[in-house]
């Protein structure tokens, strides 16, 4: 990326781009619970018009996350709030650019199916069970499955990861 926009934070003693993890897990945190809620109200009321809204205001979060800036995100912001007392710990900002582009494209496949075509699958009904999973082994546990997939994409190493992880030999 060119410096014209430049995806993370300058900060002292990291040689890249960074992101606040304990923010990043706080709006995960946020967007569980909301999801949760939206799908509960779909299982015991068949009623799509609260999930829908969330699928909308989640692509738009995620849209503005990597095509805008992170700081801009609602859902960010919303954590930097909740945490802001707490001492930072920062994360490698081209691993969460690709994890957050994964749910870019997972919330725009939900966007189109559910919100546009007002259709509802076994397939939607999956995304919407990985995003779940997605966001709960995020805020729960700190561990970023996209993050996990990125050198199998990019066939080079995470660096800076919640807990060292990146740094473990399995």
């Amino acid at each position: 990326m060119n410096n014209f926009y430049k995806f993370g934070e300058t900060v002292t003693g990291y040689d890249i781009p960074v992101l606040n993890e304990r923010e990043i897990r706080a709006a995960a945190g946020i967007w569980f619970t909301l999801m949760l809620t939206g799908i509960n109200i779909v299982l015991m009321k068949l009623n799509f018009v609260f999930l829908k809204y969330l699928i909308v205001a989640f692509f738009t979060d995620f849209v503005i996350r990597v095509a805008v800036s992170p700081k801009l995100s609602p859902s960010l912001i919303l954590g930097r709030l909740l945490v802001r007392n707490q001492t930072p710990e920062y994360v490698g900002a081209q691993q969460k650019f690709f994890a957050w582009m994964i749910g870019v494209v997972l919330s725009l496949v939900m966007l189109v199916l559910i919100v546009i075509m007002n259709t509802f699958s076994p397939v939607t009904g999956l995304i919407c069970f990985a995003c779940l999973i997605f966001l709960l082994f995020e805020s729960a546990f700190g561990i970023c499955i996209g993050c996990k997939l990125y050198p199998l994409i990019y066939k080079e190493k995470a660096r800076y990861c919640p807990g060292e992880v990146c740094d473990l030999n399995p």
